[in-house]
């Protein structure tokens, strides 16, 4: 499928090279004199499977960002369109998941600066992945999670999801959202002490009577995780 879409895309150039699953031994790759990186791109076999492998990964996210399936699948199809289009500029070595979240979450911010979907895309979308810390969190329920984060500042939500369900180390999180560190871990903090706060308080109606509260907020996202990662 992918092979068939050759055609320039309008996104601009992603650098990839920064964004190494392992800062600590993926160091880049200097030329003789050492002065500048040498980009080595994938083959376009080694892309395609590559990119096949993140699928599922890019569309828990984009339900996340979206709070809609098929407004995520397309986010999906273009992304890999535009991600194909741009294989040679991608970095071997480096991120492809981090990567290509990049590319959809930018495709995302631009339809919703655009407002061609605005009507449909609800800014306020309750992600549906989040992962919590053990404890004293076990205890909120996921739809509470969900109408908790509508009401979170989009940054704050956005950080939770890829910190969380994401699972993406800080500094993945901020080259992806183009920010700083310190930046990313504060939005985490804050978000994650507001939804505390929502949930624990009287703003929220509870749920606690429906039939999942017998089951724990992970449990139910882990599974909601893998529906995704099935395509269903």
């Amino acid at each position: 499928m992918i092979e068939n879409h050759e055609k320039e895309t309008n996104s601009p150039a992603f650098d990839s090279s920064k964004l190494a699953k392992d800062k600590k031994d993926s160091s880049p790759i200097t030329d003789d004199t050492g002065d500048k990186p040498e980009h080595i791109s994938l083959s376009d076999e080694d892309f395609r499977i590559q990119l096949a492998e993140v699928i599922p990964h890019l569309r828990a996210f984009g339900r996340s960002l979206s709070g809609n399936r098929d407004v995520a699948d397309d986010l999906v199809q273009e992304t890999l369109l535009k991600a194909w289009g741009a294989r040679q500029r991608f970095q071997a070595g480096t991120s492809m998941r981090a990567w290509t979240f990049i590319i959809l979450r930018n495709l995302f911010l631009s339809q919703m600066r655009r407002s061609r979907f605005r009507s449909e895309w609800n800014e306020e979308a309750a992600a549906k992945q989040l992962v919590v810390s053990a404890g004293q969190d076990q205890n909120l329920i996921l739809g509470d999670i969900q109408r908790a984060l509508g009401h979170l500042p989009t940054a704050q939500r956005e950080a939770l999801i890829l910190i969380g369900a994401g699972g993406f180390s800080y500094e993945e999180a901020a080259d992806i959202c183009d920010c700083a560190v310190g930046t990313i871990k504060s939005r985490v903090a804050r978000g994650r002490a507001a939804l505390e706060k929502l949930v624990d308080g009287e703003t929220l109606a509870s749920r606690h009577n429906s039939e999942s509260s017998t089951r724990s907020a992970l449990d139910m996202i882990m599974d909601e995780v893998s529906d995704l990662s099935n395509g269903r």
